[in-house]
């Protein structure tokens, strides 16, 4: 694999965090350093971890994960989405969605990373043989998907702030999700 095949690959694997971002930023409203940092960690990590587990399980992973990651992905996915979409039609007290929770970062950065373990069955289809020979590959994974992730957030706080009430933002971010999960099982069921 070139380097630019590399990231590429990387920033493919980012648009998921990306978009998810932007619809937290939204609903973050204004910076709040920690959670938007954990949150951007939390996607570039499992975004890292997950090739690494799925060139790990190689053959094994291959035949139990292909066949059901998709809806896997599509059922957390859609269930963080519909949540979020009732949510948005609560008031501020009611509202139990909350991308500042720990909870909820890592129910959607693994969500969004599920499609990573395919990744890294490629990885071991490929003729990565070492843990050495994927660094590279894992390492710009996790810093694209990490400064996506990041800007995402910005963009979600900027350009959402004003309007996000008159929008539903959170009802938008909801769909947002629940179409990333759809296009996640289109792509696979298609395959």
């Amino acid at each position: 694999m070139t380097h630019i095949e590399v990231w590429l690959m990387a920033l493919a694997l980012a648009m998921d965090c990306f978009a998810v971002s932007i619809a937290s930023g939204i609903i973050f409203k204004k910076i709040v350093w920690k959670p938007m940092f954990v949150m951007a960690l939390s996607f570039g990590f499992f975004q890292a971890l997950n090739p690494l587990l799925g060139w790990a399980g190689g053959d094994l992973f291959r035949e139990l994960i292909e066949s059901i990651d998709h809806w896997l992905a599509f059922g957390i996915l859609a269930f963080l989405g519909s949540r979020m979409i009732s949510e948005s039609f609560k008031n501020e007290e009611e509202r139990r969605f909350n991308p500042r929770r720990y909870k909820v970062i890592f129910t959607m950065a693994i969500a969004t990373s599920i499609d990573a373990l395919a990744v890294g069955i490629s990885f071991s289809c490929m003729g990565y043989t070492t843990v050495a020979s994927l660094i590279y590959p894992l390492i710009a994974i996790g810093f694209v998907s990490f400064a996506m992730s990041w800007f995402g957030l910005f963009i979600g706080m900027k350009c959402g702030n004003g309007i996000a009430r008159k929008l539903r933002a959170e009802m938008w971010g909801g769909i947002i999700l629940i179409c990333i999960g759809i296009k996640v099982l289109i792509e696979h069921l298609s395959a």
